[in-house]
C-alpha cells in the first residue's frame, strides 16, 4: 500500500512512519524541514518532498511515489499560543493546507482514503466530564477555530464530491521526542537545576494524556476500518489526569526534593477540562496501551538520554 503523511517530519508524523513502514507499507511524506538520505532510511520514509502543500508539489510527489491509497493529514497549526500570536500563519498551516489538499484530491485522487488529526480543543471550555463528539463545538483560540474549518472543509468535500474522510480529534498527546509545551518545560527547569516550580493555572485543570505511541497505533488501526465516506471520532483515553499530578509525575520520575505550586493564573484560550468520551474507539475495537505516569516516567528517562 502506498501510504503519504502530510507533515511526516513532526513529531507525531516521525512515530507514525516508523509504525507504518513496519507494517510493510511504502511510507512517503511531504512537509517542511530537511531529511538527509541516511536519517529517511533510519526512520522508513521512501519519498521526502520539503515544500508546501500545493498542487505542483502534490503532482511532483505522486510522480515520484505514485498515487497513494491512503494519506494522513498530520500537517498544520500546533500550538495554542502560536496560534494567539501569529492567527494568519496558523490559519494558513491549518486551513489553506488542508483546502489545496482536498482539491488535489477530489481531482488526482478521489479513491484515496484521508485520515486528518484534529484536536479537541474544537470542543471549547463549556465541557465538564467526558466529551462525546456529538457534543457542541465552541473553540477559545484560533488554534481550536482553524481545527474546526478544516473539519467542515472535510465534511464538505465527503458530502459533495465523495471524498472519504476520517476525522481523529487528539487530545494531549505527549511521549518521546517531543520537544515543547508542559512535560518538556518541565524537564528543562529541573535539568537547570531548578527545584521550586511555579506553573499557571491552579493544578486542578483535566487533561486526557495520551502517548504518541499509541496515538500512532490508532491512526494506523483507522487505516484498516471501514471506508464511509465522513467519520469523526475522539482520540482520547477517557481519563482525565490533573496538572498537578502530570507535574508529580514528572518530579517523581527525576528524583530529589522538588516543589511545584500553581500560581491560579490561567493562559489565554486554555480550557479548563478536556477528556474524552472514548466508546466508539472501545467499538473499533481499540485499547490504550500506556498509562499515564508510566509512560511520563519513560518521557523523563528519555530527556535524560539526550544530549545537552
Amino acid at each position: 500500500m502506498i501510504i503519504w503523511i502530510t507533515g511526516a517530519n513532526g513529531f507525531i508524523g516521525r512515530h507514525l512512519v516508523g509504525v507504518l513502514a513496519d507494517q510493510g507499507h511504502a511510507v512517503h511524506g511531504i512537509g517542511h524541514g530537511a531529511i538527509n538520505e541516511p536519517e529517511r532510511q533510519r526512520i522508513g520514509l521512501g519519498e521526502w518532498l520539503n515544500g508546501e502543500i500545493d498542487a505542483a508539489n502534490l503532482n511532483t510527489l505522486a510522480g515520484r511515489s505514485g498515487l497513494p491509497s491512503t494519506i494522513f493529514h498530520l500537517a498544520g497549526g500546533s500550538s495554542v499560543g502560536l496560534s494567539i500570536a501569529q492567527p494568519l500563519e496558523d490559519f494558513s498551516r491549518t486551513v489553506s493546507s488542508t483546502a489545496r489538499l482536498l482539491e488535489w484530491l477530489r481531482g488526482s485522487a478521489p479513491e484515496c482514503r484521508l485520515i486528518v488529526a484534529s484536536s479537541a480543543a474544537v470542543y471549547g471550555a463549556h465541557h465538564a466530564g467526558a466529551i462525546s463528539e456529538e457534543a457542541e463545538t465552541q473553540p477559545m483560540s484560533p488554534y481550536g477555530y482553524h481545527k474546526l474549518i478544516m473539519e467542515q472543509l472535510c465534511r464538505s468535500y465527503a458530502v459533495s464530491f465523495n471524498l472519504r474522510a476520517t476525522i481523529v480529534r487528539l487530545f494531549s498527546i505527549y511521549g518521546p521526542s517531543l520537544r515543547k509545551q508542559l512535560l518538556w518545560d518541565l524537564c528543562l527547569r529541573l535539568g537547570q537545576g531548578q527545584r521550586e516550580l511555579v506553573l499557571g493555572g491552579t493544578g486542578n485543570e483535566h487533561r486526557d494524556w495520551i502517548d504518541v505511541r499509541d496515538v500512532v497505533r490508532l491512526l494506523a488501526r483507522l487505516a484498516q476500518g471501514d471506508s464511509r465516506h465522513l467519520k469523526v471520532l475522539n482520540g482520547g483515553s477517557g481519563i482525565g489526569t490533573t496538572v498537578a499530578e502530570i507535574a508529580r509525575f514528572v518530579t517523581t520520575a527525576w528524583g530529589g526534593d522538588i516543589n511545584v505550586r500553581f500560581s491560579g493564573l490561567a493562559r489565554a484560550g486554555d480550557p479548563f477540562s478536556l477528556v474524552a468520551d472514548s466508546q466508539q474507539l472501545a467499538a473499533l475495537p481499540f485499547t490504550w496501551r500506556i498509562p499515564v505516569e508510566q509512560g511520563i516516567g519513560q518521557y523523563v528517562s528519555w530527556f535524560k538520554g539526550q544530549a545537552p
